[in-house]
Formats: C-alpha cells, sequence, structure tokens
C-alpha cells in the first residue's frame, strides 16, 4: 500500500488536471457558468427558508439554517458517492490505453466534489455569519470534520467505482439507495428526535457524527464532542482502508471487463 500510495503522489499532476478539468466543465454551457457554484446553495436556501418558516413550520429555532448547515456537508457526501459510480466506467478509453494508477480517477472525482463543497462553504460562512453569528474559535474545527468526511466519501467512491466496473446497474441503484441513506441521517431532523431505543443503530451510521459535529461548531457555536469526532474518524480511516482493499482488488480486471 505505501508503494502505491508513492505512486499516487507520482501522478499528482494528473489529479489536479482531472480536478480543473472536471469543475471547469460543469457550467461550460451555462451563461452563469461558475456562478452557479454560489447560486446553486443560495437558490436551495430560500426554497427551505420559505418551505420551513412559512408553510412547515419547524419547532427548532432557525430551522432553514440547521437545515442548511448539514445540507451542503450531505451533498457533497451524496455527490461523491452516486456519481463516484461512473467516475472509472467513464473514463474507459484512458484506463484501457493509457498506463496510470487507477485510484487516480476515483481521488480526482472526490476532490472535485470537496473543492466544489469549500466553494459552497463560503455561503454558508455568509449566511450563519448574518443568521445566527460564528464563533470564530471553533471554526478550526471544521477541518478535521472536513477531512474526516473526505476520509469516508473517497473509501466509499473506490468501493461502489470498482463494483460499478462489474454490475452497471449498481449506478441506478445508489440513487435510491443514497435517497434512503439521506433519511437515516439527521440531515432534516435532529438525532434528538430519534427514539432513544433505536438512536444507537442511527449512531452506527457514519454520516450521523459527521453532521452533528458540523452542527456543533456553525449551529450551536460550540466544540464538537469528542465522542463524535474520533467516531466519525475512526469510520471514515475504516472504509478508506476497505474501499482501497476492494478496489485494488478490482481494478486488476478494469480493462478486460471495459
Amino acid at each position: 500500500m505505501i508503494n502505491q500510495i508513492k505512486e499516487i503522489y507520482r501522478y499528482r499532476e494528473m489529479i489536479w488536471m482531472l480536478v480543473r478539468r472536471d469543475l471547469r466543465g460543469r457550467y461550460k454551457s451555462s451563461v452563469l457558468g461558475f456562478l452557479w457554484t454560489f447560486l446553486n446553495p443560495l437558490l436551495q436556501l430560500g426554497v427551505y427558508t420559505i418551505v420551513f418558516s412559512v408553510i412547515m413550520r419547524s419547532d427548532i429555532e432557525k430551522y432553514y439554517l440547521f437545515l442548511f448547515i448539514a445540507l451542503i456537508p450531505w451533498m457533497f457526501f451524496s455527490t461523491s458517492v452516486q456519481g463516484g459510480t461512473t467516475c472509472v466506467l467513464s473514463q474507459k478509453d484512458m484506463v484501457t490505453k493509457i498506463h496510470f494508477p487507477r485510484q487516480v480517477l476515483p481521488i480526482a472525482h472526490v476532490t472535485t466534489c470537496f473543492v466544489n463543497m469549500l466553494l459552497c462553504f463560503i455561503v454558508v460562512f455568509l449566511v450563519c455569519g448574518f443568521g445566527i453569528g460564528l464563533n470564530f474559535a471553533v471554526l478550526p474545527f471544521l477541518i478535521p470534520i472536513m477531512l474526516t468526511e473526505y476520509l469516508l466519501a473517497l473509501g466509499l467512491c473506490f468501493i461502489v467505482s470498482g463494483a460499478t466496473i462489474y454490475f452497471r446497474d449498481l449506478e441506478h441503484i445508489m440513487g435510491i439507495f443514497v435517497m434512503l441513506w439521506q433519511f437515516l441521517t439527521p440531515v432534516m431532523y435532529a438525532v434528538e428526535q430519534v427514539p432513544e431505543e433505536i438512536r444507537p443503530v442511527f449512531m452506527m451510521n457514519p454520516m450521523t457524527s459527521i453532521i452533528m459535529c458540523y452542527r456543533d461548531v456553525l449551529y450551536y457555536k460550540q466544540v464538537p464532542q469528542l465522542q463524535n469526532l474520533l467516531l466519525s474518524l475512526a469510520l471514515g480511516i475504516l472504509f478508506l482502508l476497505l474501499g482501497w482493499f476492494l478496489f485494488d482488488k478490482l481494478q486488476r480486471r478494469f480493462a478486460e471487463e471495459l
């Protein structure tokens, strides 16, 4: 594994080339272009503000912010996993004709989604700053939280991108699975609303502790609970190692299957 990491590091320029290409091509044909990176979360915030402040009122104070803070990280995670099903398949010409470590493709895909999330967080900071204020003393805790989510998303992307080469229906199945996963993650509700008898099951969801950490820092403006931070880090590392191992096994026959 160490040798593979060294080889991937030698291809770091290729990773950044793919990231830049994907970021530039995402809104290439649109009139507003890259501005959609900021407009998308702002428009979603507007919709949620209307729906949950006027139509479906929640008991949670400033619920639209409570939701918005969790929604941006969830969008990064869901896009990384669902879109990861085709990140190798869509580059079959590269896979069959060029020699490079195949892990580069999932890494580039997740990194593109991660950069997009970082840009969206500019909107999150502005909205939270005007809505509930920011505690700048705890903002540095976002770094380990984001990195933990990156590891988790990358590990799952390794799994689904490799498996899709052999089972093409996985691309469509993951769309349903990710939607179900969102409802089992405290994105639209607080984990305290989950009945205590089944709450331990919800905590086994690796995204639960990550979302709770984001809310601790940005919504409650406090240091995230160490237990949640360590749990999310442990799960992120576990999924990364599992994903790396499975991808390494599966990628040996990519050229034949493609």
